[in-house]
């Protein structure tokens, strides 16, 4: 593809975008700049966001990505409930912490298994035209929302990751204002990172 086909199709994209997927876009943008601000107000807006994304993956064709949608959801709402908990004294029992060896290692095992999981799914079970690409996305997302709901770091890392792979798989699907927030949220998941560590760096010491 061309970069003037590249252009067109952008074009012809954002034209026919629809107000759910508007919706959709701007509440996920808002939900990771609430993210970096440590801001409990990142899950409802997650909620909005995940939920109208379950609609345009099916219809779309992505399976993973609605699956993995669907799984946002419920981590959404069990990560709301563990941020809002709070100790007698009032101190949050949540705070943001690195992660050590033992929790590198299952977050990758994690990744690894769905992956691996959900690529056989997609070949075996469904039309995906992109079944490698659309499990690889999913898998790191899975990863990352599950760290995020810990307040590990490196949920950031997998976040970045995830965007990356997301902005041209959402691009030949056709879902291009998607595509736009995926690199919005690429610029957000750097920034993201480097608030974190910085915040963790002030108060917390290294993990073992």
């Amino acid at each position: 593809m061309s970069g003037d086909d590249v252009i067109r199709q952008f074009v012809a994209g954002m034209q026919q975008t629809t107000w759910p997927e508007y919706l959709a876009v701007f509440a996920g943008i808002a939900s990771v700049a609430f993210s970096r601000a440590e801001n409990i107000w990142v899950f409802p807006t997650g909620i909005l966001n995940t939920v109208v994304y379950v609609y345009l993956s099916f219809h779309g064709g992505l399976y993973a990505e609605a699956g993995l949608n669907i799984y946002y959801t419920v981590m959404n709402m069990i990560g709301w409930y563990m941020w809002a908990q709070r100790k007698t004294t009032g101190e949050k029992v949540l705070h943001i912490t690195p992660s050590n060896r033992r929790d590198w290692l299952l977050a990758c095992s994690f990744f690894a298994l769905m992956w691996l999981l959900l690529y056989t799914i997609l070949r075996r079970f469904t039309n995906s035209a992109v079944p490698a690409a659309d499990a690889f996305a999913s898998a790191t997302a899975y990863t990352a929302m599950l760290l995020m709901n810990k307040k590990k770091i490196e949920n950031w890392l997998w976040w970045i990751i995830t965007n990356i792979v997301s902005i041209p798989l959402y691009f030949i699907k056709g879902y291009v204002f998607t595509s736009v927030q995926f690199t919005v949220l690429l610029v957000l998941a750097i920034a993201g990172w480097v608030t974190w560590y910085k915040k963790q760096h002030q108060t917390q010491p290294e993990p073992v």
